[in-house]
């Protein structure tokens, strides 16, 4: 299967690679990518798939949201601003909850949703050159639909160190603080990722399965309340005059009014 915004590869030994293919924009989550990660999160069937790979097209993993899709908001009734952030919620949870594991391969820039698409995964490696950063607040914004997996990822005083702040960290800190479980050299990058598949496939998949879906109902509670509070924080921060003028600033090519 590919498409415009996904290329999907399975082996025979059923680890299926989910690629974002939208290089050009360092694989900016848009409605459509959205939407078709969803879909295929739904479409997983256990023992059929064991496991997931999820990485980025070209230089980079995931540059977050696309700043199109974004400033779209700005100008849209709130019942569709709403439907909108849901769409990247139900993204994120489709995918934190898919009954395969989830790996994540890392390399280039991980910015904003990016960082939220790692912390969905069961694991995550990268490249020691990746660059990562919860970039919202500079632009007005704030990391709330990934907010709940970024805080269950790192816990929240580790969080506070960069959840606020849109300081970019590299992948050293990016491991201390529990994003990635650990960064090697680019050209060791699937190698790594092969060493966290492989153990799965010796494992019975629907011991794996209620496994992880054990290990979620005893961690952080992300429940239907929680995320629903997250796509509220999101589209409030949308209709304010911070995201208009941070956004705006960064197509006009300038700093916003805070920054100046």
């Amino acid at each position: 299967m590919s498409d415009e915004t996904l290329e999907i590869a399975r082996d025979g030994r059923g680890v299926v690679t989910v690629t974002l293919n939208r290089p050009d924009v360092h694989n900016a989550l848009n409605a459509r990518m959205m939407d078709e990660l969803t879909d295929f999160a739904g479409s997983v069937v256990v023992g059929e798939t064991r496991a997931v790979v999820l990485t980025g097209a070209g230089r980079s993993f995931c540059a977050g949201g696309d700043l199109g899709w974004m400033r779209a908001q700005f100008d849209a009734a709130p019942e569709a601003r709403a439907a909108e952030g849901r769409r990247l919620a139900e993204m994120l949870q489709a995918l934190n909850t898919m009954p395969v594991p989830l790996i994540g391969r890392v390399q280039g820039a991980a910015f904003g949703g990016g960082v939220g698409m790692a912390c969905v995964c069961d694991v995550a490696v990268a490249a020691d050159t990746a660059k990562f950063g919860l970039t919202e607040t500079r632009l007005g914004l704030i990391p709330a639909t990934i907010g709940p997996y970024v805080i269950a990822r790192m816990g929240e005083g580790r969080a506070r160190r960069v959840f606020m702040s849109s300081r970019r960290f590299d992948a050293a800190e990016a491991e201390a603080l529990g994003v990635i479980a650990g960064a090697v050299p680019p050209e060791a990058l699937d190698a790594a990722v092969e060493a966290e598949v492989a153990p799965y496939l010796a494992c019975a998949p629907g011991a794996v399965a209620e496994a992880k879906a054990l290990a979620r109902s005893l961690g952080p509670v992300i429940d239907r309340d929680t995320i629903a509070a997250s796509i509220d924080a999101l589209t409030r921060r949308w209709a304010g005059d911070e995201a208009a003028e941070g956004v705006g600033a960064f197509f006009e090519k300038r700093a916003p009014r805070w920054a100046e």
